[in-house]
């Protein structure tokens, strides 16, 4: 392995790093709500860090989203790089690349997926889409849904936000307030015809999620060091006993803790991300770090808000917004158990493989 970042990934992260820091204000996030933060976006578009993305690869992709982690701020960032970006650059088709990623670049067109596949959609014989998702990421704001159907087969659904056009063309989307504020909504389609992403390559979905559960690590990742470095600022300048938080061997074991779940996190997803760059198998470390962002997230983000005493029990406090945020992520791609039984699977078929 190999993390040495290029200069096109490390001025990305800067930048990244700039704009977050000074536009995802509490605030600002306050004024948002539950809603996005549409200058924001804008901002980001016209910084040109969306289209970088397919230059900088999954790697840098991880990168920027921990900078987007750190401040949570309310923007459909990663939903549009993985299902969409990323989705279509590397599956789909020279048309589908052409028409759907200038739109995609410069943030007039925002994507989103109904990840993982649980069976709710389903193809039928007349060719249209049917089934029902309860809530899908930054939905809101989408004007194309990466859709998996029960057979893993991938559809590109256009979607607005004007109801009535909506269920006129069997889309309805229904807003649904998830833990994290992520404009997310209830997808329902009513006999869509959707349009295949590339050529029905058989692998597209599995490949698509391993890019999820990797991203949505990195964001993690980012999510806890922002949670745990608010956790240290509180802690270094609140006295208690004539005497700071933080030189009380129990908060400093706590941190110690945090610091090294944040690490562990953060390391598996550039380990995914590289692998994926390098076009090498990474399946199993997209699960490794999807369970690490699972398991030892949460924990991070109860130990920031823990570490807060008193303070962190302040719903309108900023720790909060990080412990939110960590549970959400904590379950989006698959919980703990649920990735860890998965790896399990994958791991034993592939030592079976290797026996015969």
């Amino acid at each position: 392995m190999d993390f040495t970042l290029s200069e096109e990934q490390s001025a990305a992260q800067g930048l990244a790093a700039r704009i977050f820091g000074d536009l995802s204000t509490h605030e600002r996030l306050t004024a948002a709500g539950t809603g996005t933060d549409a200058e924001l976006w804008k901002e980001l578009c016209a910084a040109g860090l969306p289209a970088a993305v397919e230059d900088i690869g999954l790697l840098g992709l991880v990168l920027l989203l921990e900078e987007q982690g750190r401040t949570t701020a309310q923007v459909p960032f990663a939903a549009t790089c993985v299902y969409g970006l990323l989705a279509v650059a590397e599956h789909g088709t020279a048309e589908q690349r052409e028409r759907l990623l200038p739109g995609l670049h410069d943030g007039t067109a925002v994507a989103t997926g109904t990840f993982p596949a649980r069976g709710r959609v389903h193809l039928a014989e007349d060719g249209a889409l049917y089934g029902a998702v309860p809530w899908v990421p930054w939905l809101r704001d989408a004007t194309h849904v990466l859709v998996a159907d029960a057979d893993l087969a991938l559809w590109i659904v256009e979607a607005s936000p004007s109801g009535a056009e909506e269920r006129a063309s069997g889309v309805t989307v229904e807003p649904v307030e998830t833990t994290a504020p992520w404009s997310a909504g209830r997808l329902v389609l009513d006999g869509v015809r959707g349009e295949r992403l590339g050529n029905g390559q058989p692998d597209a979905y599995a490949a698509v999620l391993a890019t999820a559960r990797t991203a949505f690590a990195g964001l993690q990742a980012g999510v806890c060091a922002g949670s745990l470095a608010r956790a240290v600022h509180h802690t270094v300048t609140r006295e208690q006993f004539g005497r700071p938080l933080s030189t009380n061997q129990g908060v400093l074991l706590r941190a110690a803790d945090a610091h090294m779940d944040t690490e562990a996190i953060r390391v598996t997803a550039y380990e995914a991300a590289w692998r994926h760059d390098e076009q090498l198998a990474c399946e199993a470390q997209a699960l490794a770090a999807s369970w690490w962002a699972s398991e030892a997230g949460k924990r991070v983000v109860h130990a920031g808000q823990h570490l807060h005493g008193g303070t962190g029990a302040d719903l309108d406090h900023p720790v909060h917004r990080h412990f939110l945020w960590g549970r959400q992520l904590d379950a989006y791609l698959g919980c703990g158990s649920e990735v860890l039984e998965e790896l399990g699977l994958l791991l034993a078929d592939s030592a079976q493989g290797d026996a015969s």
